[in-house]
């Protein structure tokens, strides 16, 4: 299915064999149209968008960084999907993917507080 209508329709019309692929193989349509990487990127703002919990930011931003993809990439995308998401859900996400990138935002506050 390389023809985006046959893939839009695959997927309105929930084609079970179809999303079978695609969840089966993740080099399928998304990364190889859109690239490896950038296909990470999305699925971290997908992680934002749905309010995932922490383990699932950690795949996505291994992911991602397995992908080529750098930190700043990373906080990019979270950046960007502000205006869609609102900044109540990016601020809920930002601990998530911090700590999903090693670093304890909560931690750094406490060492920052006397």
């Amino acid at each position: 299915m390389d023809d985006y209508k046959e893939r839009l329709r695959g997927l309105a019309l929930h084609d079970d064999r179809f999303l079978g692929l695609l969840l089966a193989d993740e080099s399928t349509s998304s990364s190889v149209v859109l690239g490896a990487k950038t296909a990470a990127l999305v699925r971290v703002a997908a992680t934002v968008a749905v309010d995932a919990a922490p383990s699932s930011f950690q795949h996505a931003v291994a992911h991602a960084l397995a992908t080529g993809a750098r930190c700043d990439e990373i906080v990019a995308t979270l950046e960007a999907v502000m205006p869609v998401t609102g900044a109540a859900r990016v601020v809920s996400a930002a601990p998530k993917l911090a700590l999903a990138l090693g670093y304890d935002v909560e931690d750094a506050l406490e060492q920052l507080d006397p």
